[in-house]
């Protein structure tokens, strides 16, 4: 009878150790796959934050020589030349700029041809190295009696390289004073170079946009 007690009491004993070995393998188990499951989350992050910082656009500093001609309007070439210079930093599509300048080479009796202006362009189309520029711009003429200038005007871009762009404009100039106003139309060209260092992130994403044709 002592025997079958002490049978009985060593059955339980193994039944129980088998038990708690087995409760353990699926703990362990369960461990990995979460630790797996949490390893694959973090790097699909990490990947999802890379592409993100790859479609980035290019920004950088700019300097323009416009030099525009005035039409349909009389007087000669000295005139009707309007040259200016236009500093400014382009966020992808759009630029941000200043300009100075003359409206005329020569002077105009008491009035100044010299000038300051706001000048906001935004890329309308881009394909390759040919883009489409709007520019709306608002600015001073210095001692004018039509002091403020207001400016509407589109171009053709070529970029020749990530840093030499090339452009044609056309466009309108509103002046406007306390008793009278006028408007003129010109055409120009400008050319520009960007501040751009080789093999930098931005000279990489330009290089980019100009070989992609949309």
């Amino acid at each position: 009878m002592k025997k079958f007690y002490f049978g009985f009491l060593l059955l339980i004993a193994a039944t129980s150790g088998f038990a708690q070995q087995a409760g353990v393998a699926p703990a362990i188990t369960k461990a990995f796959i979460a630790h797996g499951s949490d390893k694959k989350i973090s790097k699909d992050t990490v990947i999802q934050s890379d592409t993100s910082k790859e479609n980035k656009e290019p920004r950088y500093y700019y300097l323009s020589l416009n030099t525009d001609f005035f039409v349909n309007t009389k007087g000669g070439v000295a005139k009707r030349f309007s040259p200016a210079l236009e500093f400014g930093r382009t966020y992808g599509i759009f630029d941000i700029g200043l300009a100075t300048g003359r409206f005329s080479s020569l002077a105009a009796g008491s009035d100044s041809s010299h000038y300051i202006e706001f000048r906001p362009t935004i890329n309308i189309f881009s394909s390759g190295r040919f883009a489409e520029g709007l520019c709306l711009g608002g600015g001073y003429v210095f001692g004018a009696k039509q002091g403020l200038v207001s400016e509407i005007c589109n171009s053709i871009n070529f970029n020749i390289s990530t840093t030499v762009a090339l452009a044609v404009t056309q466009g309108y100039y509103f002046f406007d004073g306390t008793n009278s106003s006028r408007s003129t139309q010109f055409m120009g060209f400008s050319l520009t170079y960007n501040f751009l260092k080789k093999h930098s992130v931005n000279d990489q994403r330009k290089k980019k946009a100009i070989l992609t044709t949309n």
